[in-house]
């Protein structure tokens, strides 16, 4: 199958070009406010995200720390589900046509939602790229190949655990970017060792054709200039999303806004 061509690929060779790394913020979509999702998401496109990781709420994110979980807890509360989540990306489509946008979750909303039904709707929303957690990818075959077939990236995790079947395995699947985790636990947990994770990211590479993103553990400027020096996009989610669950609906957009121009600043310097 020809590889997906598509705005994250757009994306990244433009960084490329530029000689510059991606930034890709994760927020929980509908939290701290449903109401502000959008706006957020806006807010950071145009404060230098280059790609924007909307998490879908479910009841039982096992890969994700005690913030992130909050999140999801507040989203499920205020009613949100997928097609909610999908609803903010088409609105977010009206004002933003070039800043790609992935779906980061489990595998349960999608099963639930309908796989088939996920992928056209998905697509008709405006999504680039899809990252289940809990499909590993010899699981995941089909439902890859559905994504591609609609022009979608499926993105995969992998981590310092990760064997070299297993990288092998993701790099023939995988399109857009995958995302390694540079720690063993949970989202926000423990301290980066950017050594271990320079010296990871080149055996990914040996298997793997896509850019490396490195998330988990990356707090500030300084963690994020120094894993971007080994990796071709950095990604922060537990950070950002605990600055923004204590913001007032009107502070939400500017919080966020603030914080990727500060990373955007030291990831440019």
């Amino acid at each position: 199958m020809s590889p997906v061509t598509g705005r994250i690929a757009a994306t990244f060779a433009a960084l490329k070009e530029q000689e510059r790394k991606a930034l890709i913020p994760f927020v929980t979509a509908g939290d701290p406010h449903p109401e502000a999702t959008v706006e957020l998401m806006q807010a950071m496109a145009e404060a230098g995200a280059d790609v924007i990781e909307l998490g879908v709420p479910f009841s039982d994110p096992m890969a994700d720390g005690p913030v992130i979980q909050r999140a999801g807890e507040r989203a499920l509360k205020a009613g949100i589900g997928m097609k909610q989540v999908l609803g903010y990306v088409r609105a977010f489509r009206q004002g933003n046509t070039s800043t790609p946008v992935v779906l980061m979750g489990y595998a349960n909303p999608v099963e639930r939602y309908g796989m088939e039904r996920f992928v056209a709707d998905a697509k008709a929303a405006g999504v680039d790229g899809v990252l289940i957690v809990d499909y590993p990818p010899e699981e995941c075959e089909a439902f890859a190949a559905a994504l591609k077939s609609q022009g979608l990236d499926p993105i995969f995790l992998l981590a310092p655990t990760s064997s070299e079947e297993r990288m092998a395995r993701i790099g023939a699947l995988a399109s857009g970017y995958v995302y390694y985790v540079s720690l063993k636990g949970v989202t926000g947990a423990g301290h980066l060792d950017t050594a271990a994770v320079a010296e990871a990211v080149p055996r990914i590479r040996r298997h793997v054709n896509t850019p490396v993103g490195v998330g988990f553990g990356i707090r500030d400027g300084a963690t994020a200039r120094a894993v971007a020096e080994v990796s071709d996009a950095v990604v922060i989610g537990s950070r950002l999303v605990q600055l923004l669950e204590v913001q007032n609906r009107d502070n939400v957009a500017a919080t966020g806004a603030q914080f990727i121009r500060e990373i955007r600043a030291a990831l440019d310097a």
